[in-house]
C-alpha cells in the first residue's frame, strides 16, 4: 500500500471518528434538552420561546393552523439558507437534533408513564426556572459546538449571527425567545407562567452563551518591568508567546516596555509567579479577561464562529 493510500485511510478513519463523536455529544444534548423539557418546563407550566410558542398562538386565532405544521413552514426557510451558508452538514445535523429531541421527549413520557411514575412538580416555580434554563442553554450551546440546532429559534438566532456579529448567539435566542413569550403571554393570558419562562430563557442564554464561548476565552496580562528581557525568555520557555510594547512612565517620563501576554487560564498563576521571582520589588502586572482569542495556540476564526 503507497504512502498516499495510507494517508487516505488515516484520514477517513479520522474523519469518521469525528463524526461518531460529534453525533454522540448532539445525542446526549438532545437527552440533557429533552430531560430539561419533560421536568422542568412541561411539568411545571413554564412558557417556552420559539417557533412552538409561535405556533400555538397562531393556532389560536386561526384554528387550522396547527402548531406543528407552523414550526415546519417556518423551518423551511431556514434550513435553505443555512444551507447555502453553511453548507449540507448543518442540514443533517440539524434534521438528526430535531428527531432525536422530538422521539426523546416522547420516549422518555412513555417510559415515565410504564414505569408507573410522575414527574414532580416543584413547589417553588423559581427553582424550575434556575436548573431549567440552566440545563436547557447548556444543551442547546453543545449542539450548536457541532454545528447542530433543534431548529427553530436556535436556527434563527445562528443565521442572524452573521448580520449581528456584535451580539452573542445566547443574547439573539434571548431577544427572540422573550418576543415570543410575550405574545404568548398577551395572547393566553398567563402573565406568571411567562414571567417564570422569561427568567429561564435569560438564564439560558447565559448558559448558552458559557459553552459556546467558554473553550475561547483566556487571560491577558500587561507586565511591565525593567527585566522584561529576563521575564520574555522565561515566558518563551513555558511555551508562551509575548508581545512587546513601546511604553512611557506618566510620572517618571521614562520609556518602559509593556509586555503583552496571552494565555489559557490555567497557566495564568504560573505566568505571575514567574514575573514576581525575576522581579519582586518593581514589577507590575494587570490581568485582565478576554472573552475570545484567536490565532496561533487558540481558537481559528471562520465567517462561521458563533
Amino acid at each position: 500500500m503507497g504512502d498516499r493510500a495510507v494517508k487516505n485511510k488515516r484520514i477517513f478513519t479520522v474523519s469518521i471518528w469525528k463524526i461518531i463523536k460529534d453525533y454522540s455529544i448532539i445525542t446526549i444534548s438532545t437527552f440533557l434538552y429533552a430531560l430539561t423539557f419533560n421536568f422542568f418546563f412541561e411539568t411545571n407550566n413554564l412558557a417556552m420561546g420559539g417557533f412552538s410558542g409561535i405556533g400555538q398562538v397562531l393556532h389560536h386565532y386561526f384554528a387550522f393552523l396547527t402548531p406543528g405544521v407552523v414550526v415546519f413552514v417556518m423551518n423551511v426557510p431556514l434550513m435553505i439558507i443555512g444551507i447555502k451558508k453553511q453548507g449540507m452538514s448543518i442540514l443533517f445535523s440539524t434534521v438528526f437534533a430535531i428527531c432525536v429531541t422530538s422521539f426523546m421527549i416522547d420516549a422518555m413520557n412513555v417510559f415515565v408513564a410504564q414505569m408507573g411514575w410522575e414527574y414532580p412538580k416543584m413547589e417553588q416555580p423559581l427553582l424550575a426556572c434556575i436548573f431549567g434554563g440552566l440545563l436547557c442553554g447548556a444543551s442547546l450551546g453543545l449542539m450548536m459546538l457541532k454545528n447542530a440546532t433543534t431548529g427553530g429559534t436556535e436556527l434563527a438566532a445562528r443565521l442572524l449571527k452573521y448580520v449581528f456579529r456584535n451580539i452573542s448567539i445566547g443574547k439573539l435566542c434571548l431577544v427572540i425567545d422573550i418576543t415570543v413569550v410575550c405574545f404568548y403571554a398577551i395572547t393566553y393570558g398567563k402573565l406568571e407562567a411567562a414571567l417564570y419562562g422569561v427568567i429561564a430563557m435569560y438564564i439560558a442564554s447565559i448558559a448558552m452563551d458559557m459553552v459556546v464561548y467558554g473553550s475561547d476565552s483566556a487571560k491577558l496580562a500587561y507586565i511591565i518591568s525593567d527585566k522584561s528581557e529576563e521575564i520574555t525568555r522565561r515566558l518563551m520557555d513555558m511555551g508562551l508567546g509575548a508581545t512587546i510594547l513601546e511604553g512611557r512612565g506618566a510620572f517618571t517620563r521614562n520609556n518602559k516596555p509593556v509586555l503583552l501576554c496571552a494565555a489559557k487560564p490555567a497557566k495564568i498563576a504560573r505566568i505571575k509567579a514567574a514575573v514576581v521571582e525575576i522581579d519582586p520589588q518593581k514589577s507590575f502586572i494587570i490581568v485582565g479577561n478576554v472573552k475570545e482569542v484567536y490565532g496561533e495556540g487558540f481558537g481559528e476564526y471562520t465567517e462561521d464562529n458563533l
